[in-house]
This record gives C-alpha cells, structure tokens and sequence, in this order.
C-alpha cells in the first residue's frame, strides 16, 4: 500500500464526471449532421421533387423539363462533392455508408423509369442498367466477408456517362442534339455493361483468394 489516494496515482480511482456518458453521446450524434451526410439528404429530398417536375403538365412541357433537368444536376454535384467531403475531413459514418448509395440509386432510377414511361427511353435500357446496379450491389454483400471491391476508374466514368445521358434525355431536346443523347446514352450502356462484368472478375477472384486462405488457416 503507498497511502497515495487513488485520485492521485494517476487519476486511475476518478469516476467519471456525472453527464460525460451523455457528452459524448451528443457529440457522436452531431456527427450525423455533417456537411457530407447533409447533401445526401438534400439529395433524397430532390428524389420527389425531381419526379414531380418531370412528371408537369404530361411530362412534355419543355419549361417543367428543365427545371427537373435542374434538379437533377444539382443531384449529381451532391453525389460528387458528398463522398469527397467525407474522405478528405474525415467525416464517413454508418449513416453515409448507407444513404448515399441508397440517394444515388434512387435519382438515377426515378429519372429511368419516368423516362421510359413517358416513352423516351426503351425499357430495356432502363432495364440493363437497374440490373446492373442492382446485381453488383448483391455481389458486394455476397464478397463482403472477403474484402471490399473498391470504385474503379471505369466505375467512375460510367457514372459520368449515365449521369450526363441522362441529364441530356430529361431535356426535351430536338435536332442534332437529340441524335447527340442516343449516341451519349448507347456509351453509358456499353459502359454499365463491360464495368459491370468486370466487377463480377474481381468479386469471383476476390471470393476464391478468401476461400483458399481460409483453407490454407485451418
């Protein structure tokens, strides 16, 4: 025994001071409300309003067109600077882990079914590119024990692609400009469907790595 109090050896006797649980709970909470999180919410917010515009006066008014044109470029510069914002200042949580993906599927798959209701977009396009999205996404939980299949550069540039056919097809183009979106949307396709088979290369190569050093461990 040294017959130093405990609250002087090294303050390992102190209590923690009454309400500091609670602090700390209130910061990990105001962590939700970063700027990164927020535009992903601006984002699911523009969702419904996009459609709505889209959908004015019978889909074709050219005004409403662009106005939802608007609201889905401001859409993609969310999806941009969002995840960037949380790499660089640290700022990733559970939350944008979740609701970005959620955000980026659910602009771009409103504006492609609405577009192919309205008669713009053949649905097998429509089709072709919610499959992929939705294919890889499954694949990525069924790898997830493995690893993580990072964002390609390919990824990348379809993205750009799909976002800028898109944005072209929610206008009411006309003449050379119309034929200019066929071919921009027929790159964004070809796009979706060599990236997507690529990430199913890497997830069947990440899968039997995983296997094999789970058989080389036991």
């Amino acid at each position: 025994m040294t017959g130093v109090p405990a609250s002087a050896a090294g303050g390992t006797g102190r209590r923690p001071a009454p309400g500091a649980k609670l602090g700390a709970a209130a910061v990990n909470q105001a962590s939700l409300w970063n700027i990164a999180n927020i535009l992903t919410m601006i984002r699911l917010v523009l969702v419904p309003g996009f459609v709505l515009l889209l959908l004015a006066d019978g889909g074709y008014d050219p005004v409403w067109r662009a106005w939802a044109w608007a609201a889905f470029a401001v859409a993609m510069i969310t999806d941009i600077f969002d995840g960037h914002l949380a790499r660089t200042y640290n700022l990733v949580t559970d939350f944008g882990k979740i609701a970005d993906p959620i955000a980026d599927k659910a602009i771009m798959g409103s504006a492609l079914i609405v577009l192919s209701w309205l008669g713009d977009l053949p649905w097998w396009v429509t089709g072709v590119i919610l499959g992929r999205e939705l294919g890889i996404t499954l694949m990525r939980f069924w790898v997830i024990r493995y690893g993580v299949i990072p964002a390609s550069r390919g990824g990348k540039l379809k993205t750009l692609a799909q976002g800028t056919a898109v944005g072209m097809y929610v206008l009411a183009l006309t003449g050379p400009l119309a034929t200019m979106r066929f071919w921009a949307m027929a790159v964004a396709v070809v796009l979706t469907v060599v990236t997507g088979l690529d990430y199913i290369r890497q997830a069947v190569v990440l899968r039997r790595k995983g296997l094999a050093a789970e058989q080389a461990a036991r």
